[in-house]
This record gives structure tokens, C-alpha cells and sequence, in this order.
């Protein structure tokens, strides 16, 4: 009786682990669905101009075991001009989303204008300690926190770039967008920057598509030789005709962002931003995790790249300098 028994024991056994290992992934699929992350983009339309940066964070995300519809989705609110962009962030705080991702510093102004609860991710802020989002980049303090390029320091890069491209030009443009926070320290920089290489500097502000034509008219008739465009989310959103009209004005440009020299822009110094925001997805994780933004560490981009358009150069009947050619990281022919 005593060896029925056992058996009769262990035969329940088996099957409550049995029945137990059937009904474990059901359960543990269930308990994953029911936490699901709800992240906010936030970006400037068209939506097709950042295409290749929400795949890239997508790609990171994915890497860090998030599945859209099983346990991640997104929230995208596209705005057609910079004054939507609070309206559209506080549309996002209210559909209870987990965290908003801020691609550059116009879209965290505009997140950290409306909450200082919510955490903001962002992947590409020109200047995140001058314009005030965080106390340091060692300890950020609010609810911010992510990837910075250091706009104020690379504008001064580029300039001489453009400068060595062309060593005769005594007159360059700055074209900035008058609603991007960083643009004025980094302004001040260009500046100073130009008094060292001794050429002369013209503010030309941009606020939207319609300033794009009378910006161009405004340069070539001051006499400007180049133009160095600070880079934003408007003028990525808009490379292909800022790119049309440099080569209908004929003027060589240097920009903030490769994108605009694969749109046809001449040159560009800068770090990759698919990079960083494949990169900004690790701060995407560690917050719906439970870490918190005030203390994520801000991280600088650390490898910059210099991209020239060998075709544009041709349109605009522009040689590049061999050892200027010879440095860069990419040359489209």
C-alpha cells in the first residue's frame, strides 16, 4: 500500500508540473502584454524625413527585447511648425504615455515646457546644459536626460571645414532657425570662430518652408559666398529644398547633418544620428525599467564625420581641396 501510495503521489506530481509548464508561457505572454510601454515620439513633419531615426530606435529597442503590439508601442505626434510642438507634447502627456522620445532640442523644449513629471529621452540635443534641460551632464537632475552633439562647439568645426573647402571666400551665411533654443549660443561661437579665421559672418533667420526662398534672395544679394546651416529639425524636415536651392544659387553649404549632404547638401561634420538614437534606446530601457532620468548621465557623441558631396561639388563647378578630400569619412560620387 505504502509503494501504491508514492506512486499515486508522484504520478499527481507529474502532471500538476505538466499542466504547470503548458500553462507557464500563456501565463508569462499574459503577465507581458498586460505591461505594455507606451513611448511618445515626438518630431516635425513630414514624418518621412525622420524615417531612418524612428527605425533606428526601433532597431534598439527591439535589440533590448521590446516587441511593438506585445509589450512596446508608440504614440507619434508630427507637427507642421514649431508652435505645435507644445500642443502636441501635452496631447502625449494626456494619453498617459510611459515617456517621450525628443529627437533634438526643439522638441525637449517643448516636452519639458509641458511636464515635469513624464521623462523625455532625447537622442540629439545641440545643447542641453547652456539651454538649461539639464543641471550637468554628469547629473541632469530633472526629467530629462539622453544624447547630446555639442552643436555649440561643432558649428565652429564646420565653419572651418567650409573654410578650408573655400580658402578665397571672405563671406559666409549662417542660415539658423529662429525657434530652435541652441541656435543662439551656437550663433555666438560661429562668431567667434569667424573673427579668428578673419571672414565676414550674415545672420539669415528661418522659421519655416516660406522664409526658405527669401533667405537665398537675402544671401545672394549681400554677397555671400557659402553658407553654414546650423543644424535643426526644420532643416533636416526640409534638405532636399534647402539642397535645390544652394545649387540653384549656387552657393556651397556645410551642415550639422549628413542627411542634408545625401539630399544634396555639399559638406557635412557631424556625428551619425541613427547611432545615437539606436544608442538613445538604452535610455528608453533603463527608464521604463525604473531608473530615473536625474540620474542617467548625459552621453556626448564621441566620433564625428566629415561628408562630402562629390556631385554637388561638380554641380556648383566646386573643387575640393585633396587634403580636405582625403579626411573624410564619406564621399558620394
Amino acid at each position: 500500500m505504502r509503494q501504491l501510495q508514492v506512486i499515486g503521489i508522484t504520478r499527481r506530481s507529474i502532471l500538476a508540473l505538466v499542466s504547470g509548464l503548458i500553462l507557464a508561457p500563456r501565463v508569462l505572454v499574459a503577465q507581458e502584454r498586460a505591461k505594455v510601454a507606451r513611448v511618445g515620439y515626438l518630431g516635425p513633419a513630414p514624418a518621412a524625413s525622420f524615417a531612418p531615426r524612428v527605425e533606428a530606435l526601433r532597431t534598439g529597442l527591439r535589440e533590448l527585447g521590446y516587441i511593438e503590439g506585445v509589450n512596446l508601442s508608440f504614440e507619434f505626434r508630427w507637427a507642421e511648425s514649431p508652435d505645435q510642438m507644445p500642443k502636441l507634447a501635452a496631447e502625449l502627456v494626456r494619453a498617459g504615455v510611459d515617456l517621450i522620445f525628443a529627437p533634438t532640442s526643439t522638441e525637449t523644449a517643448a516636452a519639458l515646457a509641458t511636464t515635469k513629471t513624464v521623462p523625455v529621452v532625447f537622442a540629439g540635443h545641440a545643447d542641453p546644459v547652456g539651454i538649461g534641460h539639464v543641471a550637468s551632464l554628469a547629473r541632469p537632475g530633472g526629467n530629462a536626460t539622453g544624447l547630446t552633439m555639442l552643436l555649440t562647439d561643432l558649428a565652429a568645426k564646420e565653419l572651418e571645414a567650409l573654410r578650408e573647402a573655400l580658402p578665397n571666400a571672405r563671406r559666409f551665411g549662417v542660415l539658423f532657425t529662429s525657434t530652435a533654443p541652441s541656435h543662439i549660443p551656437a550663433l555666438e561661437t560661429v562668431e567667434t570662430a569667424a573673427r579668428s579665421l578673419a571672414v565676414e559672418l550674415r545672420r539669415v533667420p528661418i522659421s519655416g518652408e516660406e522664409d526658405l526662398q527669401a533667405a537665398f534672395v537675402t544671401m545672394t544679394q549681400d554677397g555671400v559666398e557659402a553658407f553654414i546651416v546650423l543644424a535643426s529639425s526644420f532643416t533636416l524636415s526640409r534638405r532636399t529644398p534647402i539642397a535645390n536651392l544652394a545649387i540653384r544659387h549656387r552657393l556651397p553649404s556645410v551642415f550639422g547633418a549628413k542627411d542634408n549632404v545625401h539630399a544634396g547638401g555639399l559638406m557635412s561634420y557631424a556625428p551619425d544620428s541613427t547611432t545615437l538614437t539606436r544608442r538613445a534606446a538604452t535610455y528608453v530601457d533603463r527608464i521604463l525599467r525604473g531608473e530615473k532620468p536625474a540620474d542617467l548621465p548625459v552621453e556626448q557623441a564621441t566620433r564625428y564625420e566629415l561628408s562630402i558631396n562629390l556631385k554637388t561639388a561638380a554641380a556648383l563647378g566646386l573643387t575640393i581641396p585633396p587634403n580636405l578630400l582625403a579626411r573624410a569619412d564619406e564621399v558620394i560620387e
